[in-house]
């Protein structure tokens, strides 16, 4: 299976001249399907946010989820195993962080653009066919 891209943004027909496909195999899209599905429970997504802002021990979380060190380890271990976090033994402890560059990207992405289409969803956008100018000569007929 190949997918095409192109950039956003570059007109209707742009992706004609544009595009080039992406190599996407069935396990890469396997591999993809099961880290989204870890990211989309709001308790893990959280504790990637937390480790956005950079690396914690499982107690540390704890004490910020106001949740047990169980539940915290079993949600890290969901995550590791999507190696979307790494850990770090540091003494006693063992430090959890972000995996890299492109799950910190993905975590602060999918928060950005949940709290733009939050805002879009508060203040609906109209869609119509006259320009701005045209609707003060030409009222709407119920």
């Amino acid at each position: 299976m190949q997918v095409k891209s192109s950039p956003p943004g570059r007109g209707k027909h742009a992706h004609r001249n544009a595009a080039r496909p992406l190599p996407v195999d069935e396990a890469s899209l396997e591999s993809a399907s099961g880290l989204f599905r870890a990211i989309g429970e709001p308790a893990r997504l959280r504790l990637l946010a937390l480790l956005a802002e950079g690396p914690l021990c499982v107690s540390e979380l704890a004490v910020i989820e106001k949740e047990s060190i169980s539940t915290i380890s079993q949600r890290l271990r969901v995550l590791r195993a999507e190696r979307l976090v790494s850990r770090a033994r540091q003494g006693k402890h063992i430090h959890y962080a972000l995996a890299d560059q492109h799950v910190f990207d993905l975590v602060l992405s999918a928060l950005a653009h949940a709290s733009e289409a939050h805002t879009r969803a508060a203040a609906p956008l109209r869609i119509t066919q006259e320009k701005p100018h045209e609707r003060s000569q030409n009222p709407r007929k119920p």
